[in-house]
């Protein structure tokens, strides 16, 4: 059965405003079945690594939260701690980077807190019943614990997912470090013995005792011991311990997939979806800086299905004109799948199909304007 998208095409007047059409798109939903009064609501979202400019604005979220507010409910903004080292790698320094980048608690009326607490240990593994790469998945508690959710996705390019949007932020965006290292690669880092000097730091990290030094001061690893906590990336000085990214691209998707449906399984109601197909650029939020969109910048649209609205803002972008200069080639042609164009190893349906397999939702969907 075909799901509804609402979509919004930033036509606005001076009747109808940008904060009266956000409002407009969430209750076509209609937002008031999925989040009540007193409900504390996790508005999941992506505060942008330092250096992004194309990160969700902040003045774009707060007439969701001013709706949010309306309904009596407790939102508070939330992400969780990445598995590479950079200034979201704990929740002290993730929140300060949030209130650098505009997402004030005095200004938005909500509060930001990380959903896998101070150094991404605030965790909850559930099952995976029907995955056919993994079969458990290492949550941040807190996504868990919110008594409703809506879920605000920059929607754009990825190098190692295709795209991303509302089940990447479903997936990596809603697991602890363990589970983004679970998705990404086998348990265990990347040893590169020559460049370690013998400090120690990451063993003093390591709960299980999987990582020790040998004769020549240099490190190894157990691989049974270890637990894939990813606290040795952060502790290491010389990136002798590191992320191992080789993981073949379409089983990271399915991996990406199944975490997805772990946490629309298992939140404690159905969320609310909306994604800013804004600033669409090549790249993720995470890499330090923001390139140049590949198309112009479309709308805002809003599901109850995931599933079914990712696969409505991959079609809008490819529908869309390519923006030149940009990443995309000079020889692209209208009417390409844009993302397999800038990512040419990337499974054909940017692993929606496995998506639908693990009931998270419909890839059939029906657009209505708002």
């Amino acid at each position: 059965m075909a799901s509804t998208v609402h979509f919004w095409n930033l036509r606005a007047s001076g009747k109808a405003p940008t904060h009266a059409k956000l409002a407009k798109l969430l209750d076509a939903l209609p937002v008031a079945d999925h989040i009540a009064k007193d409900d504390l609501t996790a508005v999941k979202l992506h505060f942008g690594e330092a250096g992004v400019t194309g990160f969700l604005a902040p003045h774009l979220v707060k007439p969701i939260i001013d709706r949010l507010l309306e309904l009596e409910s407790k939102p508070f903004l939330t992400d969780t701690a990445t598995l590479y080292v950079g200034q979201r790698g704990n929740a002290v320094d993730h929140s300060l980077l949030a209130r650098r980048h505009g997402f004030d608690p005095a200004v938005l009326g909500a509060p930001v807190h990380m959903a896998d607490g101070l150094n991404s240990t605030n965790e909850t593994t559930v099952s995976i019943p029907n995955g056919t790469e993994l079969t458990e998945a290492h949550l941040a508690a807190d996504i868990l614990n919110a008594e409703a959710m809506a879920v605000l996705s920059h929607f754009k390019g990825h190098i190692a997912a295709g795209f991303g949007g509302a089940l990447k932020n479903l997936a990596m965006g809603c697991a602890t470090r363990k589970g983004k290292m679970h998705q990404h690669m086998a348990m265990g880092p990347k040893l590169t013995p020559e460049n370690c000097v013998g400090c120690g730091a990451c063993i003093e990290v390591c709960a299980p005792g999987a990582l020790r030094l040998d004769a020549d001061d240099r490190i190894t690893i157990d691989h049974e011991l270890c637990v894939g906590c990813g606290g040795c990336f952060h502790a290491c000085p010389t990136k002798a311990v590191d992320i191992d990214w080789s993981l073949e691209r379409a089983r990271f998707i399915r991996r990406m997939m199944e975490y997805a449906s772990a946490v629309y399984h298992n939140i404690q109601k159905p969320a609310v979806y909306v994604n800013f197909i804004l600033d669409v650029t090549p790249e993720c939020d995470c890499i330090g800086f923001s390139d140049a969109p590949i198309c112009p910048n479309l709308g805002i649209a809003a599901s109850t299905d995931p599933l079914a609205l990712d696969q409505a803002c991959i079609d809008l972008v490819n529908q869309a004109p390519a923006l030149h200069p940009s990443k995309l080639p000079d020889d692209y042609q209208p009417g390409q799948n844009k993302f397999t164009t800038l990512n040419k190893d990337m499974p054909d349906h940017l692993g929606l199909d496995h998506a639908e397999t693990l009931g998270i939702g419909s890839r059939e969907y029906v657009l209505k304007h708002i």
